[in-house]
């Protein structure tokens, strides 16, 4: 029997002597490539021009593929080979797509079939990712009714084609055949729309896509395909020439451009890969490798991003006024319409009237003003926001300017629309040539996950909270702020602790005392009377403390109240502090706020309102208060229906200081449902939150067990919760009265309140040394973000607890885990307070050895000891 072949024996040997002939030219090829990248990669690290760096990877290319195409394809098989896309604009990234067009009548693509097919595996054995499309002039056509074809194919470059072949394939796009210059501006401004609603409207992520998200790369790749389309321009430039394009405006594109082409270049290196996210895995790295270093008060990582954000800024501004000018292309010269002597709309766009329009900062104050009366308008003309620009870095700042200016920006602070007027400056550069400080935060970003904008977007956001709080309508994220607004004497002097809060990140030293500092010049150099200015100063050296109060103290302490109450002083205080705690938090992160928080902040208000009228001098007492909840609560459950005896004999039942640390209707709930419980019986409630679908409240009634505590913490954390406050109190013949709320961590956490009622109550109902904490691994963002854990240890006030303060980066599980230690080490929990800033948990514990006496020294050590190795095992 014959043994069969095998397959390169098959195969005739002309065809066998060219294969080994390719496989020696691939290996040739690809070494050569990786030596091109090689050097590049060094070019690019010696800052050579970024343009010049893409422009030598693509001529690198070029002639590989037209190598390849010389070794295949006869001179006369009627196929020719055009580059498309970006590597048709001569611009190639490290790991970018090759992608190519081949074009041919079918009889050409079917006599090239074999060569063709030849020609591609020996650009794909090089190493190179090639996109190829085979098209005839007509099929061409019918493809570019997409416009993303279309896009890729009005930006082809010849690589081995002839003359006769690039005019068929310009003729097979052309604007008479498909998409009409009006028609394709229309359709790529609306994907423009599209593309940036999916990155929220905003290049201030913290992990900004360089590529796609707004400011980015493809919106000026857009720019270029609308102005190729309407003018045949192959470059932005081009325009300046036929009054489309300022200079300035497109000596500014092309420095941005070169700045993201800069950032994606290193990205690519960076990562190995196509990565078009400036992501946490690489920010670091990649600031190092661009040159930038650490300086005081800023990292290196947060320059580079600052860099990024502010390129992205520049690229929008122009971009929308572009796109404006585009669109009075295809809708004609506007009929100005006046407004007064110094302004008209011109297509329902704001626009001075006068072509010499700014002549100093007043003239802006003025347009702000008029823009201000005008709500309706669609913004300002393209004409005047250039005009704007360019006169910017000529415009007075405050401290230069004259008292009549500024008693003009007073005006605008003092206006109905200011919170929109304020934005409206802050991103056409004017509150940044007004006030030096905020141009030094624009952009500014903060290497952390608690800080999910700039300096700059986060202080726009405070400010919008607040104009919600001044709308007179309720919100359900903020239950009382609109009841506080309306006692504001002077609710501008709340806008500008608002803009002064953090306008000192990132120079070093306190923040808020450098803030209030350049607070009290401002107020000053603009004749506020001197009650406002030391009430704005306040604010913004104070803004942290209600915050930090409510979130790191027993607020159901009264000393906490009084002390908190003696720093706060008066009614107007606090009331100003309180609507800037709410708007700060609030417009920290959109996942920071929620009803827990505004309760909270909540009743430290209500509580210190209450003693500032009763009194500093006469401190409440603990009797007072258990005294005072036992009433109010008594009275909600008489309005249930329960009698007198039920009642006095439930609260028997429950500790005396329940009545201090919760609120009425809390009590009332738990002693509700502890009516018809045996002793000795275990009791699980959970129930939503008011004003927070999402949250919990679970309630524990059980007779105290070793390990009780984080047995009820693991179990919540297997089901997807994380834990935001616990209160664990003693009650009569041994039981405890534990509190919990909670808010979903993970997607698969349940809103239904029964299913986590009944897991956790047979969780309970087992050995509690079988309830483990389930083990996770830590999130990609978590990782970029470790720092050794710190413990410090205190007394509380009445020397009854030891206080446990810790920080430590944040992880799936982390509080279980704590609690799994402390069970180890038999202590007991009396109250936990949870609190997570991003990347950061800041936890307080208060703790008890288990005769119920502080923790000794020696306890305390072993504990610190016990928490260290637990919390830097690797997860």
């Amino acid at each position: 029997m014959r043994t069969p072949a095998a397959a390169s024996d098959a195969l005739p040997r002309p065809l066998l002597s060219a294969l080994a002939c390719d496989s020696a030219w691939s290996q040739q090829a690809r070494a050569a490539l990786a030596a091109t990248d090689e050097k590049l990669s060094r070019r690019f690290d010696d800052v050579e021009r970024i343009d010049h760096v893409l422009a030598l990877r693509a001529r690198a290319v070029d002639q590989l593929l037209r190598e390849a195409w010389r070794r295949c394809m006869a001179q006369d098989v009627g196929l020719s080979l055009f580059a498309v896309g970006g590597y048709g604009r001569g611009e190639l990234f490290p790991h970018s797509d090759v992608d190519v067009l081949v074009l041919g009548d079918p009889q050409a693509q079917q006599r090239g079939h074999e060569a063709l097919a030849r020609c591609l595996a020996l650009v794909w054995d090089v190493g190179l990712k090639l996109s190829h499309a085979v098209r005839s002039p007509q099929e061409c056509t019918e493809a570019a009714a997409d416009q993303t074809v279309l896009t890729a194919l009005i930006e082809a470059r010849p690589l081995m084609a002839s003359e006769v072949a690039r005019k068929a394939l310009a003729a097979a796009v052309s604007p008479d055949k498909v998409w009409p210059p009006r028609e394709f501006f229309a359709i790529k401004r609306e994907e423009m729309a599209l593309r940036h609603a999916r990155f929220g409207d905003t290049s201030d992520n913290l992990e900004p896509d360089i590529k796609d998200g707004p400011g980015g790369l493809r919106d000026l790749h857009t720019l270029g395909w609308m102005a190729l389309r309407t003018f045949g321009v192959r470059d932005l430039e081009p325009l300046v020439g036929i009054g489309q394009l300022g200079p300035d405006e497109a000596i500014a594109l092309a420095r941005e451009r070169r700045a993201l082409g800069r950032l994606r270049y290193g990205l690519h290196l960076m990562a190995g890969r196509p990565e078009e996210r400036l992501r946490f895995d690489y920010q670091k790295t990649l600031a190092a490798r661009l040159g930038y270093v650490d300086a005081p008060g800023s990292l290196a990582v947060e320059q580079m991003m600052q860099g990024f954000y502010r390129s992205a800024a520049v690229v929008r501004q122009i971009s929308d006024r572009l796109l404006q000018r585009f669109e009075e292309q295809f809708e004609g010269e506007p009929v100005p319409r006046a407004l007064d002597q110094a302004f008209e709309l011109r297509r329902n766009y704001l626009a001075a009237s006068s072509p010499q329009w700014p002549r100093e900062i007043g003239d802006v104050f003025a347009l702000f003003a008029t823009w201000a009366g005008q709500p309706k308008i669609s913004g300002l003309h393209s004409q005047t926001a250039r005009a704007l620009a360019e006169a910017l870095p000529g415009l007075k700042p405050y401290t230069d300017a004259s008292a009549q200016q500024r008693a003009q920006f007073m005006a605008l602070m003092r206006a109905p629309r200011a919170v929109d007027t304020l934005t409206r400056m802050a991103r056409l550069g004017v509150l940044g040539q007004w006030l030096p400080a905020f141009a030094l935060v624009s952009g500014r970003m903060q290497f952390d996950l608690f800080h999910v904008y700039t300096v700059d977007q986060h202080t726009l956001m405070v400010l919008r909270n607040l104009a919600v709080f001044s709308s007179g309508r309720a919100d359900e994220r903020f239950s009382i702020a609109h009841e506080v607004w309306p006692r504001l004497r002077k609710p501008e002097l709340l806008l500008l602790a608002g803009l002064f809060h953090d306008i000192a990140k990132g120079r070093g030293g306190d923040h808020s005392e450098l803030g209030a500092s350049d607070a009290r010049a401002f107020c000053e150099a603009h004749g506020l009377k001197a009650s406002d200015t030391s009430l704005v100063t306040w604010l913004v050296e104070q803004h942290l403390r209600m915050s930090v109060t409510a979130q790191k103290q027993d607020i159901a302490d009264p000393e906490v109240i009084h002390r908190f109450a003696t720093v706060i002083g008066d009614r107007e205080h606090l009331d100003y502090l309180y609507l800037l705690t709410c708007a700060d938090i609030a417009g920290t992160s959109p996942k920071l706020w929620n009803a827990w928080k505004d309760r909270l902040l909540a009743d430290l208000y209500f509580a210190t309102r209450r003693v500032l009228r009763e009194g500093l001098e006469q401190p409440m007492a603990v009797e007072q208060c258990v005294a005072e909840g036992r009433e109010a609560t008594c009275a909600l459950m008489l309005q249930q229906g329960f009698d007198a005896d039920t009642i006095a004999r439930q609260f028997a039942e429950m500790p005396d200081e329940g009545f201090m640390r919760f609120r009425p209707e809390q009590l009332a709930w738990q002693a509700a449902a502890l009516v018809d419980v045996r002793h000795g019986q275990t009791l699980v409630k959970v129930r939503h939150i008011d004003g927070e679908a999402r949250a919990m409240e679970v309630f524990v009634h059980s007779p105290d067990r070793d390990g009780l505590f984080a047995a009820i913490l693991a179990t919540l954390d297997r089901l997807g919760f994380g834990i935001h406050q616990a209160r664990v109190l003693m009650g009569p013949h041994g039981t405890v009265f534990d509190t919990f709320e909670i808010l979903p961590a993970d997607t698969y956490a349940s809103a239904d309140t029964a299913t986590v009622a009944e897991t956790l109550r047979r969780a309970l109902a087992g050995p509690l040394d079988q309830v483990r904490v389930s083990q996770r691994t830590v999130p990609r963002q978590l990782r970029h973000f470790r720092f050794p854990p710190r413990f410090e240890f205190g007394t509380t006030l009445d020397g009854r607890h030891t206080v446990l303060e810790l920080v430590a980066p944040d992880r799936p599980g982390l509080l279980a885990q704590v609690a799994q230690v402390l069970r180890g080490q038999r202590l007991r929990v009396h109250e936990a307070r949870i609190a997570t800033f991003g990347e950061r948990a800041e936890d307080v514990f208060h703790l008890s050895d288990e005769a119920d006496r502080p923790l000794s020294g020696q306890a305390r050590d072993a504990l610190r000891d016990a928490l260290r190795a637990q919390l830097e095992t690797a997860v």
